[in-house]
């Protein structure tokens, strides 16, 4: 295991961070605008919500560069600065840091369908090699490719991330099929486990998709198929939308509440996706120290 890794664990499980869309909208990010551009607009928005999960009790915080690849920032302005987009979402996450967290950048999909043509291996393998070398070169503490609905494309980010040298987490959203179980584009957390780790992720997991109470199956499965740590960023349960935004309906308390089934289950990584923000990160902080 590498060292980033083994000394983070060394303790017992490790918490992550919450989501950052959400807690950027609370500070004024509007509906549609890009987030990551505001590393470079609003970096003190930023900076707000890496030290409020930073204070909360998170272990390790992401970067706000999870759209900050060239084929999804060809359609917005700003997709010329994508290096230094990269650049400054790790620096402010290592700001807010201080020392007290580690910083795992964060790697999103390009938004783009491989199986339909819209875009190809290589310019893909390209754009996911700029990202990975920005953000290391930042001084990033390890990369997380998340949010992946297709395992091709995972593999593809996985493949330019490596090139780092940094340790690599690889994420999967597991929502679709009858048992919700599956990727969109069929697999299951053993097909997903299997395959990431023959590809050398360093740390295998699911985030996003569906609320907590979804995930201890997805968890047990995954550490059924693999020797590689887990890392799971539920939701905080599936959203109803008000007014053009998601309204989550699980408590902080309720949220936490799962955490410990998960552990148990073999998660290694625990944090929030979306609905998630500091007063669930700080709720799980004090399940993990009971």
């Amino acid at each position: 295991m590498h060292t980033t890794l083994a000394h983070l664990l060394s303790n017992g499980p490790v918490l992550t961070d919450g989501a950052w869309g959400t807690q950027l909208q609370a500070r004024g990010l509007g509906i549609g605008e890009f987030p990551d551009l505001w590393n470079l607009t609003h970096p003190e928005q930023v900076l707000q919500v890496a030290r409020a999960y930073v204070d909360a009790g998170s272990q390790i915080i992401l970067t706000n560069t999870f759209g900050a690849n060239r084929i999804r920032m060809a359609e917005h302005t700003g997709a010329e600065r994508v290096e230094e987009i990269n650049r400054r979402g790790v620096e402010l996450s290592r700001q807010a840091a201080q020392g007290r967290a580690a910083v795992f950048a964060s790697i999103g999909p390009s938004g783009k369908l491989l199986l339909s043509g819209e875009v190809s291996e290589d310019e893909l393998r390209d754009a996911f090699r700029q990202q990975a070398r920005a953000l290391a070169e930042a001084g990033a503490d390890a990369l997380v490719i998340e949010t992946m609905t297709d395992l091709a494309e995972a593999k593809l980010a996985l493949t330019a991330a490596r090139e780092t040298s940094l340790p690599v987490v690889v994420c999967m959203v597991f929502d679709s099929g009858k048992a919700k179980d599956r990727t969109m584009m069929g697999n299951t957390p053993e097909q997903a486990a299997a395959a990431l780790t023959a590809a050398g992720a360093d740390v295998v997991g699911a985030n996003c998709g569906q609320g907590i109470e979804g995930f201890a199956t997805i968890c047990g499965r995954l550490r059924a198929a693999t020797d590689r740590s887990i890392w799971l960023k539920p939701n905080a349960g599936l959203p109803t939308i008000v007014e053009g935004r998601a309204r989550y309906n699980v408590s902080p308390e309720g949220f936490a509440g799962a955490v410990p089934e998960l552990l148990r289950l073999g998660a290694g990584f625990v944090g929030g996706c979306c609905g998630t923000g500091p007063e669930f990160i700080a709720s799980a902080a004090r399940v993990l120290k009971r």
